[in-house]
């Protein structure tokens, strides 16, 4: 978890890859830090070795993986037979299942009203991430409240696309943020 918390002390831009381009551009970067938002499970261990040859931190967000379920045996299979550092997923028991694996771990959260921001309390109450994704990235009031609620780094990420916005996000107390906005990841 150091070496994560390191590169993204150095470089709070998260990479995250929605397609092959994705992958093309980030391996040419220096993003050292990749989220991993498509494959399927006859591509996924091929999407993270690319970047493991490139000594990328390679986050699977497990949720999109296609062929994958909602339940702990994705976990298994994405720690068996890939060689990725950790996993994303909006569902809390995926995450304990990945802290038992040892694999990094985030908890992805969208932020709609009050009621889904009073559910990362609850959620915390049951489950401790690594760290928390927080979406949509761009409400710095929320992301002020949020980082004053936990005790673990925040990446924000979603509609981010311009420098003022990183600023911002940084600013309200993020850690990190993550965008799949290729302008963002040269920052």
């Amino acid at each position: 978890m150091n070496r994560l918390i390191n590169m993204l002390e150095s470089n709070p831009t998260v990479a995250a890859i929605k397609n092959d381009e994705d992958l093309k551009t980030v391996l040419e970067n220096d993003n050292d830090v990749v989220f991993i938002l498509y494959g399927d499970i006859c591509n996924i261990a091929d999407i993270v070795n690319k970047l493991k040859e490139f000594n990328k931190i390679a986050i699977v967000h497990i949720d999109l993986i296609s062929g994958l379920s909602s339940k702990d045996v994705s976990v298994d299979f994405i720690k068996k037979h890939t060689s990725a550092d950790g996993i994303i997923s909006t569902k809390p028991m995926i995450i304990k299942r990945a802290k038992e694996l040892g694999l990094w771990a985030i908890l992805r959260f969208f932020i709609f009203d009050t009621i889904s921001f009073e559910n990362i309390s609850k959620a915390l109450k049951h489950v401790t991430p690594d760290m928390i994704e927080v979406l949509p990235g761009l409400m710095p009031k929320i992301i002020k409240k949020i980082n004053n609620m936990v005790d673990i780094p925040i990446i924000v990420g979603g509609l981010i696309d311009e420098k003022s916005d990183v600023i911002s996000a940084l600013n309200a107390g993020a850690f990190a943020i993550s965008t799949s906005d290729h302008k963002i990841w040269k920052m």
